[in-house]
C-alpha cells in the first residue's frame, strides 16, 4: 500500500474534481490497458522531469514499461516512486517511514510533484491530506505518512 500524490492534467473550463472524476468514470480494473505512446511534448516534458529531479532532489533510476515511464530515487531517506503517463502521474512513498524520516521523503515526494507541475503543466493533489501540491504543507503529508505507518506496526505487525 503506497501514500499517493495525483497529478492530472485539467482541461480548460474543467475543474480538478471533475478531471479526476472523469478519468475514474473510465477506469476499468479488468482491462488491459493498452501502451503508452508519449507524444514528442510529453517524452520531452519527462526528460525535463528527469533532469531536474536528478539535478534538484538526488540521483534517480528511471526505466521504460510498456504502460509509462518510471523514476525512482536512490539512496536515503527512501524510496519516492514516480510514473509518468504523459496527461497524469503519480508520485507513490510506500507506507514504512515514521517521525523524521516520513518528514524527509514527503519533503521530496512533494518536491518530485512540484517538478512534474512546472515541467509538464500537469496539477497535483495530494488528496491522502486534501491540499494542493503547489501551495501544500509536506509537514501534513508526513503526519499522514507516519500516523498510518505507526497504526500498521501496531495493528499488524
Amino acid at each position: 500500500m503506497t501514500y499517493e500524490i495525483m497529478l492530472v492534467r485539467v482541461r480548460p473550463g474543467s475543474t480538478l474534481e471533475e478531471t479526476v472524476e472523469r478519468l475514474g468514470a473510465g477506469f476499468d480494473s479488468e482491462a488491459e490497458p493498452a501502451p503508452l505512446r508519449l507524444t514528442a511534448a510529453q517524452r520531452a516534458a519527462w526528460e525535463r522531469i528527469v533532469s531536474r529531479v536528478a539535478r534538484d532532489v538526488g540521483p534517480v533510476d528511471t526505466e521504460e514499461f510498456r504502460y509509462g515511464p518510471t523514476l525512482e530515487t536512490v539512496g536515503p531517506p527512501g524510496r519516492v516512486q514516480l510514473d509518468y503517463c504523459g496527461d497524469t502521474a503519480t508520485v507513490e512513498v510506500a507506507y514504512c517511514h515514521a517521525g523524521p524520516a516520513a518528514r524527509d521523503l514527503m519533503e521530496r515526494a512533494y518536491r518530485i510533484a512540484r517538478v512534474v507541475e512546472d515541467e509538464s503543466g500537469l496539477t497535483g493533489h495530494d488528496f491522502e491530506v486534501d491540499q494542493p501540491v503547489r501551495t501544500g504543507d509536506p509537514a501534513r503529508a508526513a503526519a499522514r505518512l507516519s500516523g498510518v505507518t505507526d497504526w500498521v506496526r501496531q495493528h499488524v505487525g
